[in-house]
């Protein structure tokens, strides 16, 4: 879920962030452009922490990380990476 409590300026970044490693544009981030998002935050990540990473970060699993997920991943651990 979303924290109300982002501001516009924080959400704007966020939304650039995502849409940067969208690749397809298609307003979700799946396995492959996740992998180049760790790669670029931590040129180390093997596919196989990618994957396990994404599971997490996919609540739903559905497949593709959505906005929402993103922010979620985004305000509470994208840096452990």
């Amino acid at each position: 879920m979303t924290d109300k409590s982002l501001s516009q300026e924080k959400l704007s970044e966020i939304k650039e962030n995502f849409a940067f490693f969208d690749s397809d544009n298609n307003n979700e981030i799946d396995k492959d452009e996740f992998l180049q998002l760790l790669r670029v935050i931590s040129p180390k990540t093997t596919k196989e922490q990618a994957e396990s990473g994404f599971a997490m970060v996919d609540e739903n699993n559905d497949g593709h990380i959505d906005f929402e997920e993103f922010i979620d991943w985004w305000q509470a651990c994208w840096w452990e990476y």
